[in-house]
């Protein structure tokens, strides 16, 4: 009789053995558990620790509790201004309520990744370029919110969303290559211009000031002298003054012009032509000039004016036309033998 008491006790320790190792649960602390009784949701949500079931009745899903960091694989669109890209992001979430997340979705990761890849393409159609580029923040917020509005039904909270990475065609970059050295060269252009200008009026005060004390202008140039010696240069480069080039080759000019020479006396001639002719008393005469028919010598005095000279000799005076004035002769000045040296050869009337 004891000894088929003891099998009983030995049998039933063995069986209770067997069932609590069958209904013992472990939940870790970042988990919590989700027990389904017979297909329908247990009230409670099991918290981290032991915890037992219904062997064959319950069936225990344990759902983590941490943040999921997931990639975005790289999506192609097309940007609002006709840019091919391609983009990828990395979209951070958990889950607030394991029972939503075990009942109203099948498997809630694969249902965020894809809602993520859906609204990055529908961000990147809805973006320009440099949004894409330079103003990812505020794409990150729409973003955001496009992927939370669904989540919030499986019990999911989207905690942060960004963009990672945004390739651009060869073509594109080196397009924009080509739009940043035109910048920086058109904001090298205004530097250095603005630095002209500033340069300029400097120089323009510093020149007014010169021009009070003439003795400054010699400082300078004496100082500019130092500075290109101190370079141990064998060649020195001294700024001459062209006021006194243009000194120096008035003086050379006046140098080389010799003086006039004197006026000499006109020889005087006799007042009668006829008289010139006749040979002197005791003197023999020329025969052949005594068979020269006589010569009319006088000069016949005729009017300057400035129409062409006629073809018909001067004797033939042309009548001058009705309402044609006659011109005055040219009176020409005295000439005075001293003012000769103080004439130019080129010019005979007037003075240097």
């Amino acid at each position: 009789m004891v000894q088929v008491l003891l099998t009983v006790l030995v049998v039933v320790l063995a069986g209770g053995l067997l069932y609590g190792m069958a209904a013992a649960r472990v939940v870790k602390q970042y988990e919590r558990g989700v027990v389904l009784r017979l297909g329908r949701l247990h009230d409670a949500v099991r918290p981290p620790g032991f915890t037992m079931i219904v062997p064959g009745v319950d069936r225990l899903r344990k759902v983590n509790m941490q943040i999921v960091t997931m990639p975005v694989p790289a999506q192609d669109g097309i940007t609002r201004d006709n840019v091919t890209v391609r983009v990828d992001a990395v979209i951070y979430f958990k889950v607030v309520d394991p029972a939503s997340a075990v009942i109203q979705v099948e498997d809630y990761r694969f249902a965020v990744s894809q809602m993520a890849q859906t609204s990055l393409r529908s961000i990147i159609g809805k973006s320009d370029l440099d949004d894409l580029l330079s103003d990812r923040e505020k794409l990150n917020q729409g973003l955001e919110l496009m992927i939370d509005s669904p989540a919030v039904g499986w019990g999911v909270q989207i905690d942060r969303v960004e963009i990672k990475d945004v390739s651009l065609p060869e073509t594109m970059k080196r397009s924009m290559a080509r739009q940043a050295e035109a910048d920086r060269e058109r904001r090298a252009r205004v530097i250095n211009a603005d630095a002209e200008l500033q340069a300029s009026k400097k120089l323009a005060q510093a020149a007014q000031q010169m021009s009070t004390q003439p003795a400054a202008l010699q400082l300078r140039l004496l100082q500019t002298v130092v500075a290109v010696a101190a370079e141990k240069n064998s060649t020195l480069v001294l700024p001459f003054p062209v006021e006194l080039l243009r000194f120096l080759e008035r003086a050379q000019q006046g140098q080389e012009q010799p003086p006039a020479p004197a006026a000499q006396p006109a020889p005087e001639q006799p007042s009668d032509p006829s008289a010139a002719a006749q040979p002197a008393p005791g003197q023999p005469s020329d025969p052949a000039v005594e068979d020269l028919p006589a010569m009319d010598l006088s000069v016949t005095e005729q009017t300057f004016t400035d129409r062409p000279l006629p073809d018909a000799p001067l004797t033939d005076a042309v009548p001058e036309p009705d309402g044609v004035p006659e011109s005055a002769p040219e009176v020409l000045p005295e000439f005075d033998p001293k003012e000769a040296s103080g004439r130019s050869r080129t010019r005979p009337f007037s003075r240097h």
